[in-house]
């Protein structure tokens, strides 16, 4: 054949310009058109060059060859548009196609996987563009390519590109029907847009190759930051990768083998951009010293500064064999993570905090120190290291592939992936049976013993407040000691005395009647009192802990939070209405013994629930059980059903999140998809664009985060409180931890918590672990958000506090008297 090309145009099949294809006589064809000129422009079409030699395309020291670019153009109807770019198609020698309905892009995309899309958008009543292009995102081969929307050129006001970016295109034309127009605008797709997207395909191979090396190979960032670590590292080292990645070098052991100013002759190499190689004994996790040639490069990234480092290390002889086995390895694995977590992190906090955070005046410092924790926090979740690497590398990126990386970003975001990699602890056994006591649903028993909730039909009102009373009649005392809720310095205990143990009823008249709520319910105050009442009554005065006061005290953290600025720009009326009644019943009815107790028990309760979020599903169920068994006590009666169902789900799914066992996803959640969105703003100089920080405040997604936050916070801010009523609380929760540990001595059930035992315990020490590994990291985050520098200050008095006593090695609450 000569160098005539033609691009055959059908509603089914096509063929491609510039080569023809090996069906292009067949019968399906009969009805395509050969273009030899377009004279809607007057030009004639210009025939490819019959070259189509690979496109060399350089990627750092790694060249790429393409083959010549494949376009698939959708147009209903050919018109000087698509004309314009089949001219420029073959001008440029690319192979394209052209198809006139959805279903043919389909098929034929899904056939050839074209580098670039061009569909036309300016004709709604042909087919949907935006559907289309949201069809073709879905199949699996799309990630990497690049589709343009063309549309109509506007006759008043320029229309919003963000439909078509939600859609999945990259970037739009407005028609232009001139040849060189198309042309040119081709060729930018094809230097900007696509190159990046086939670079991005590329570096695909290029991890493969670094999991593949039988080297162990360490990435860090410019900040001394472990970023990446292959199999053959940790199969030298002992490590999961899991463990070191995100953590400081500083923060990985050293051999104790090397010449004391080694590490700096090393760090001087690299920080004046050269590579450094020699000798250097690691320290493998088993404790072992491991001698080993390493070569280490920095990578010069943006800007000329030094972006990364790559360090290869070779061990030099064979005797430095991990002798492990490989679940002895994952078992010390998970131990050591959560040790050095605790040794370094509390001392980390506070030197950050004392600096610059706490003991500031400055709000706009403070806050920058907020922001500062937040992106150097250390929970270890597989995902947030995931996102850290991706947001650096955006740094470096150009414009494409940093957008191509924010949508990943927000899969990320949107999908269950935040659970984390929890280990245990010998050195600590506090925290570790922090952990199995409140993050796992108990161990199997071994024995016949059932525990089995007292069967009892739930309370109605009792006896002592048989008689309503209304906001205005409430006691002169009660009403004294009520002055002062909305300080978060409120003295619960005193209202605790103060009704005889019944706090919720009272605080919760005054609170639901500051926010509102009989009026956004559409209920009478009677109906509200005989509620709070009967909710009340479900509660356990006998428990030390779990009782009315801490269901009132929860209550009262809530209403705190809802009145912080940011938590009110963020959340609608029903929000709040759900966060009250979600706080004051979240633990009705809750005996005073974790899920793990109840589930080695073989409880009713959690058989019923098949051993899964046991007694917080119970408090949710109960709860709405109690409301609507009697019309005297449903606050919901009156509110119409869509609002109604709105309204059940947020409240159980707040009293869902205070589950522990997903602790840390709904932490990492709400970092990454809130804190650090509104701090990325406020470090670019965007704190004045309200709509960018409306739209990540109010999302539908980030307003279920900002409240199951909301009420986990609420949930455990006991070591956030004024150091009087803190202490209080670490008592009477270390009273039913206590009791429990008594119960299944005594009904050979597992001990979950064997440190919980009131002879031997250090309550000291059981805070200062229960601070370390739940609140800090999420006080950090709330903090951050809601602007809160007393409970931070609080928190920080209340750490010293347990601190000196655990230094002087006492276990009491109290130091004794002098």
């Amino acid at each position: 054949m000569g160098c005539a090309s033609s691009i055959h145009i059908s509603d089914r099949v096509v063929y491609h310009s510039g080569k023809e294809s090996e069906d292009s006589h067949s019968p399906q064809q009969t009805n395509t058109t050969q273009h030899q000129g377009n004279p809607a422009s007057g030009l004639p079409l210009k025939p490819p060059s019959c070259k189509t030699s690979l496109t060399e395309v350089q990627f750092g020291p790694m060249k790429l060859f393409k083959d010549p670019l494949q376009v698939l153009l959708v147009f209903a109807k050919e018109d000087s548009q698509s004309n314009g770019f089949c001219w420029a198609c073959e001008k440029a020698n690319y192979r394209c196609s052209v198809v006139r309905t959805p279903e043919s892009a389909l098929e034929c995309f899904s056939e050839k996987h074209h580098d670039l899309v061009i569909i036309d958008h300016r004709h709604s009543r042909h087919f949907d563009a935006e559907a289309l292009c949201r069809s073709i995102r879905a199949v699996n081969s799309s990630e990497n390519t690049v589709i343009v929307a063309v549309v109509k050129r506007p006759d008043r006001e320029e229309a919003s590109v963000m439909p078509l970016i939600n859609a999945g295109f990259n970037r739009r034309y407005v028609e232009n029907v001139h040849l060189m127009a198309c042309y040119n605008e081709l060729r930018q797709l094809e230097h900007g847009e696509v190159r990046a997207q086939f670079k991005l395909r590329a570096s695909n191979a290029i991890f493969t190759a670094l999991e593949q090396s039988q080297d162990a190979i360490e990435i860090t960032s410019e900040d001394q930051v472990i970023q990446y670590v292959n199999p053959a590292y940790e199969s030298i080292m002992g490590y999961q990768q899991g463990e070191l990645v995100g953590k400081e070098i500083i923060e990985v052991p050293k051999s104790e083998k090397n010449k004391p100013d080694l590490l700096e002759t090393i760090n001087s190499c690299i920080r004046k951009g050269k590579e450094w190689q020699g000798i250097y004994y690691a320290k493998k996790k088993n404790g072992d010293s491991i001698q080993q040639n390493v070569k280490i490069t920095p990578v010069i990234g943006q800007g000329g500064k030094i972006r990364h480092c790559v360090s290869i290390n070779r061990p030099l002889n064979d005797n430095n064999k991990t002798d492990k086995s490989a679940d002895r390895v994952q078992a010390e694995s998970q131990t050591d993570i959560l040790s050095c977590k605790h040794k370094d992190r509390r001392k980390g906090s506070l030197d950050v905090k004392s600096i610059t955070s706490r003991g500031s005046d400055g709000s706009s410092q403070r806050r920058h120190s907020s922001m500062a924790r937040i992106h150097s926090m250390t929970i270890e979740a597989p995902i947030t290291k995931v996102i850290n690497i991706i947001n650096q590398a955006q740094e470096s990126s150009p414009m494409p592939v940093a957008e191509a990386l924010d949508r990943v970003l927000e899969i990320l975001r949107t999908t269950e992936l935040y659970s984390p990699q929890l280990g245990t602890k010998d050195e600590d056994p506090h925290t570790s049976d922090l952990v199995g006591g409140l993050m796992t649903d108990g161990l199997r028993r071994l024995s016949g013993n059932e525990y089995i909730l007292a069967t009892k039909q739930p309370n109605h009102l009792p006896s002592n407040l048989a008689t309503l009373l209304s906001l205005n009649d409430i006691p002169p005392r009660i009403a004294q000691t009520m002055e002062t809720e909305d300080s978060w310095d409120f003295d619960i205990f005193s209202l605790e005395a103060a009704t005889m143990k019944r706090p919720l009823t009272f605080l919760g008249l005054k609170i639901f009647s500051r926010f509102g709520v009989c009026e956004f319910l559409n209920c009478p105050e009677a109906t509200l009192r005989s509620w709070l009442q009967v909710i009340e009554a479900n509660y356990h005065s006998s428990n030390s802990y779990h009782n009315s006061t801490h269901a009132a005290d929860v209550l009262h953290a809530t209403a705190y939070f809802l009145s912080k600025e940011r938590v009110k720009q963020s959340l609608d009326p029903i929000d709040e209405v759900a966060a009250l009644i979600a706080a004051t019943v979240h633990d009705v009815d809750h005996p005073g013994r974790t899920n793990s107790f109840l589930c080695n028990a073989g409880s009713e309760l959690a058989i019923l629930y098949n051993d899964t979020a046991v007694l917080e599903s119970h408090h949710a169920a109960l709860a709405f059980q109690l409301t609507t068994r009697d019309d005297k006590c449903n606050i919901f009666k009156h509110i119409e059903r869509n609002e109604y169902r709105s309204l059940r789900q947020a409240v159980i799914d707040m009293v869902l999140a205070t589950e522990m066992t997903k602790h840390f996803e709904h932490v990492n959640k709400f970092v990454n998809s809130i804190n650090k969105p509104l701090a990325a703003l406020e470090e670019n100089g965007g704190s004045s664009d309200e709509e960018a920080v409306k739209n990540v405040l109010t999302s539908p997604e980030n307003r279920i985060l900002v409240k199951r936050m909301l009420i986990k916070c609420a949930d455990i801010s006991n070591p956030c409180r004024p150091l009087e009523l803190c202490i209080e609380w670490a008592g009477r929760i270390s009273e039913e931890y206590f009791a429990q540990t008594d119960e299944e001595k005594r009904q050979g059930l597992p001990v979950v918590m064997p440190v919980f035992d009131r002879n031997t315990c250090s309550i000291p020490k059981s805070q200062i672990s229960f601070i370390d590994y739940f609140i800090t990291d999420m006080f950090d985050a709330w903090d951050a958000f809601a602007d809160l520098p007393n409970l931070m200050q609080h928190l920080d008095n209340n750490f010293k506090y347990w601190k000196g006593l655990d230094d002087r090695k006492l276990h009491t609450l109290r130091p004794p008297s002098e």
